[in-house]
């Protein structure tokens, strides 16, 4: 079975795909919000200088992702505001073991009621940065 090639050039159009195939589709310089996207397979799938904006992801499986380059466009992008600031991401209830987090500015981020076990910052495990601060704090 031959694969069809559907072509949409400089056109408004609204696409409704069920039980479908569109393995190996390029979307490019395209206004796609408010998509849904339910009960799908997007492994493999690269989205680059996109806003992503009010994105929302539920219930699904990013083991081997990588997620690089996240923010405001910086100097020399055509975007460029250094009055910009980036609006807070969330993350809840996810499974991170063996993340790695690196480069990343974590200003004002906060983590609560997460499962630490084995995490560290610079090397330093947090289990122990938090008893010292404990103990330091009951020692007033």
């Amino acid at each position: 079975m031959q694969t069809e090639v559907v072509a949409i050039k400089q056109a408004t159009k609204r696409i409704e795909a069920k039980q479908a195939s569109i393995d190996g589709s390029t979307f490019e310089c395209v206004g796609a919000s408010r998509m849904t996207f339910r009960d799908v397979c997007l492994a493999g799938t690269r989205i680059t200088d996109a806003n992503l904006s009010d994105l929302e992801i539920d219930g699904a499986q990013l083991g081997g992702a990588t997620i690089r380059n996240i923010g405001m466009p910086g100097p020399g992008h055509s975007l460029y505001d250094p009055e910009a600031k980036q609006r807070p991401l969330t993350f809840e209830n996810c499974e991170l073991t063996g993340s790695r987090i690196s480069g990343c500015n974590l200003t004002d981020v906060a983590i609560t009621d997460c499962e630490m076990v084995g995490l560290t910052i610079n090397g330093i495990p947090v289990e122990e940065l938090l008893r010292v601060y404990e103990g330091a704090a009951a020692k007033g």
